[in-house]
């Protein structure tokens, strides 16, 4: 038996949801095998993920077989060679996977999970008539605190199914969706969403901000849950208000989640009224930073995406959205070069339809080929990095999810490959991006917890989702039918 040496480091990590006065230091274990030799003991571990391969999406792009990923209270304990953790370890549970690969969860940078319930509510329309005849009027109608549960149930139930572990959600009544967050099992970070028009959630900016610094405050202890700024649009946000969520974001030390260039329609309507396009205006308004999460971003200039990168600003591209409501093209391969960070969300499902990563990465990487007319933009690796890694980067998560390395959170998923659309396996990688649909997801662990098992979800009830998502139908119909 060969010695299993350790190193076992102590790291202060000053997590992002402090709280409004101070900052919390909490400790964080990583452990490392080097140094002090174990030959005389056995180290207990919870759980061991014996899988055919390993995609680690760690900065070397490592793919293993014959490994072993070590998971111990939640975290991500090593990934050893097989003999070694058979040897060296005592396993609680060992799940093999002898045709799967084990890979990070995939993150969902940006989605409204409740408006799920409006999935097919008001297809083929342009986004501001969509918005402005459809969305609004039914959600003023119809969202209030059940609506906001079974939609975020449905949801979830959704993206576990698909392989999300984690989201970004914009939408009304954040806190039932953080209750329904720490029910599933799920990790996601909620959005503190402002307007200044009233809404079932508040009547204006000022209660829209206090009622999300309450929330944030309530969850910042909570591992699974972080929070950030969600002003809706530049369109549907004051100069004053903005410049109150800067400030109020440095100080809690948090992200600002936002629809930026979404369409041109909203660029130019910028233009008439304050003289200069969104970026430009938020930029004067000291919201350009490493802070900003700018979904969509379907018009940008040169100069825009040189900014862009000299700032920090993080882009969550949402292909699918943007193609159903024809609102243009990010320009992401040009982003990309200019080290930009550049993540994938699906948007709500009442425009996508779907909440399928899987499809997302797959169109991001196509659509990046089309549009630049050259076959190495966007290769499988990089649109998988966008689906984990770089998602966990701009919710400020990158040290704690979107790769398989010892120290971070076990949020991980199996992958059957073993399917006709995936047959045979050359490269896993590129199979997970060109071929690989969500079906094809067999078990989700967040945090060390299994969420999903053999396909079947643990900690939610699907019959009772579908009944209330029906009902919702019916209440839905019958208001458009009168």
């Amino acid at each position: 038996m060969s010695p299993l040496n350790v190193r076992i480091k102590l790291i202060l990590v000053l997590p992002r949801k402090n709280c409004l006065y101070r900052n919390w230091i909490i400790p964080k274990l990583s452990i490392t095998r080097r140094n002090i030799s174990l030959k005389q003991t056995r180290s207990n571990i919870d759980l061991a993920l014996d899988a055919k391969w390993i995609v680690t999406v760690n900065p070397q792009q490592s793919v293993l077989t014959d490994h072993v990923v070590l998971v111990n209270h939640g975290r991500i304990i090593d990934i050893v060679d097989r003999s070694t953790a058979k040897s060296n370890f005592t396993i609680e549970s060992w799940v093999t996977l002898d045709r799967h690969v084990l890979m990070p969860g995939l993150v969902n940078a940006h989605t409204h999970s409740a408006m799920s319930l409006l999935r097919g509510f008001a297809d083929d329309l342009p986004l501001m008539e969509w918005l402005e005849k459809h969305i609004w009027p039914a959600e003023s109608t119809f969202v209030d605190e059940q609506f906001m549960e079974d939609g975020a149930n449905l949801a979830i139930l959704e993206m576990l199914r698909g392989g999300t572990t984690c989201f970004n959600d914009m939408y009304f009544f954040p806190n039932v969706v953080a209750d329904c967050v720490k029910h599933s099992g799920i990790r996601a970070n909620i959005g503190m969403i402002v307007l200044e028009n009233p809404t079932a959630w508040a009547n204006d900016s000022n209660e829209y901000l206090q009622k999300g610094l309450l929330l944030h405050d309530q969850l910042r202890l909570e591992d699974r849950l972080t929070t950030s700024f969600a002003p809706h649009a530049p369109y549907t946000v004051e100069d004053n208000s903005l410049k109150r969520i800067q400030t109020l974001a440095d100080e809690l030390d948090i992200q600002i989640h936002m629809h930026i260039h979404e369409t041109a329609f909203e660029v130019k309507s910028s233009v008439d009224r304050f003289g200069c396009r969104p970026l430009e205006r938020l930029a004067q308004l000291g919201l350009a930073t490493p802070r900003l999460q700018a979904v969509h971003m379907t018009q940008l200039l040169d100069e825009e995406i040189d900014f862009c990168a000299e700032q920090g600003i993080h882009v969550i591209h949402c292909p699918h959205s943007n193609l159903k409501l024809s609102s243009g093209f990010s320009p992401i391969s040009k982003l990309i070069e200019r080290g930009v960070n550049v993540a994938l969300g699906t948007d709500g499902a009442a425009s996508n339809n779907d909440l399928d990563m899987f499809e997302e990465m797959r169109t991001a990487a196509l659509l990046s080929k089309g549009v630049s007319e050259l076959p190495t933009s966007i290769p499988a690796s990089k649109a998988l990095e966008m689906a984990t890694i770089n998602g966990a980067r701009a919710l400020g998560l990158e040290d704690e999810i979107g790769t398989i390395e010892a120290g971070k959170w076990a949020d991980l998923i199996a992958v059957d490959m073993e399917h006709p659309r995936s047959q045979p396996v050359f490269d896993p990688v590129a199979q997970l991006v060109y071929s690989v649909s969500a079906d094809q997801v067999t078990d989700v662990w967040v945090a060390g917890k299994q969420l999903l098992s053999n396909q079947r979800p643990v900690t939610l009830d699907p019959t009772r989702i579908f009944q209330q998502a029906n009902v919702w139908r019916d209440r839905l119909q019958s208001t458009t039918e009168n």
